[in-house]
C-alpha cells in the first residue's frame, strides 16, 4: 500500500487505528529490504511500515502486506523523527523500529510470536524492552565487499561489556537499572566510529504514550523506559541482529580500505536461532516460562 508521506498515512489510519504491534523499518539503501520485511512479517507484526525513498523496489508479494511511506531517509535523525510522529499519533500502541538488514530476535521466537512476547511483557507491567544490537558481518569481504551475506553471516561470541550510565543532572551518579552496553564491530573498530555512536543498546520495543519522546541516542524521555529490568527481577530482553555497522564500515571512505576482514578469533557463524543468542548471553529470557 503506497502513501505519499508519513503524515498522509497517519491521517488515513486515524479513522481506524492499527491494532499493533507496529514495525517501523527504514530502508537507508536497497540492501536486504525484502528479507527484513519478510522476517518481521513472519515474526507476527500485523502492521509493517517501510520508510523508504521511491527508488527502492519490493517483491510483488510484499507490496500488499506493507505500508510504503515516502521518506527522506538521509535527513538528520530521520528514523527518530518518524517514530516520534507515530508515538504522538497512536498512544497505547506497541511499536518496534529498525533499519534494513536488521532482524529482531527474542527468546523462543521460533515458537512464540512478537505478540506473545509483548503480552507477557505487559503482564509484568513493563512498557518498554531493552534490545542489544548485535553486529553481523560477511565471513569473506573479498567475495562480499558490502559486508552482507545472510548464508555465511558471523557475529562476535565475546567482547561485550557494560558501564554504569551516569546522570549529568545528578552529579554524574549512576542511573538506577540503566547501563551503557558496548561490543561488536563498534568496539573492535572504534577508531572509525564516533564516540556518541559506540553503544549497542537500543530501546526498540515500546508502548507509545502521550508526551513520550525518542531521543537520538535511542533512549526515551521517560527514564523507566530505559531500564533493563524492573526493581524485582530480570525482565525479557531481545536482540536486533544487524549488518548496519558492517555496511557502514565498508562504505565509508575512512574505513573502507583499511578493513580487510571482520573475522577474528572470537568470530562464530550466526545460526539464525534464538537459542544461540541466549547461550551467548546476548539476550535474557527473564522469568518467561
Amino acid at each position: 500500500m503506497q502513501h505519499e508521506s508519513l503524515s498522509e498515512y497517519i491521517r488515513s489510519a486515524t479513522a481506524s487505528p492499527p491494532k499493533g504491534p507496529m514495525a517501523i523499518i527504514m530502508a537507508e539503501d536497497g540492501v536486504e529490504v525484502d528479507t527484513t520485511l519478510r522476517h518481521h512479517l513472519q515474526a507476527g507484526f500485523p502492521e509493517v511500515l517501510l520508510l523508504a525513498p521511491p527508488e527502492i523496489t519490493l517483491a510483488a508479494a510484499l507490496e500488499p502486506a506493507v505500508h510504503r511511506i515516502r521518506h527522506d531517509v538521509h535527513a538528520e535523525n530521520a528514523l527518530i523523527a518518524a517514530v516520534n510522529q507515530l508515538i504522538e499519533a497512536f498512544p497505547g500502541l506497541w511499536m518496534f523500529y529498525c533499519f534494513n538488514a536488521e532482524y529482531l530476535f527474542h527468546p523462543f521466537c521460533e515458537t512464540r510470536t512478537v505478540r506473545d512476547l509483548l503480552a507477557f511483557h505487559a503482564e509484568e507491567r513493563r512498557d518498554a524492552m531493552l534490545t542489544y544490537v548485535i553486529d553481523l558481518y560477511a565471513d569473506d569481504l573479498d567475495r562480499h565487499p558490502g559486508a552482507v551475506n545472510l548464508e555465511a553471516a558471523h557475529l562476535d561470541r565475546s567482547g561485550y561489556y557494560a558501564l554504569a550510565r551516569q546522570d549529568p543532572d545528578n552529579n554524574w551518579h549512576p542511573k538506577e537499572r540503566q547501563l551503557d552496553f558496548f561490543g561488536g564491530l563498534r568496539w573492535r573498530f572504534e577508531e572509525h566510529v564516533p564516540w556518541t555512536r559506540r553503544k549497542i543498546d537500543r530501546v526498540s520495543l515500546f508502548k507509545a504514550k502521550r508526551g513520550l519522546v525518542l531521543r537520538p541516542d535511542f533512549t526515551f524521555s521517560d527514564e523507566e523506559y530505559n531500564t533493563y529490568a524492573c526493581p524485582w527481577h530480570n525482565n525479557l530482553t531481545a536482540a536486533v541482529c544487524s549488518f548496519r555497522t558492517a555496511k557502514a564500515l565498508k562504505s565509508n571512505p575512512g574505513s573502507k580500505w583499511e578493513i580487510r576482514s571482520f573475522r577474528w578469533h572470537n568470530s562464530t557463524p550466526f545460526e539464525w536461532h534464538s537459542q544461540q543468542l541466549m547461550d551467548l548471553g546476548l539476550m535474557e529470557p527473564g522469568q518467561w516460562f
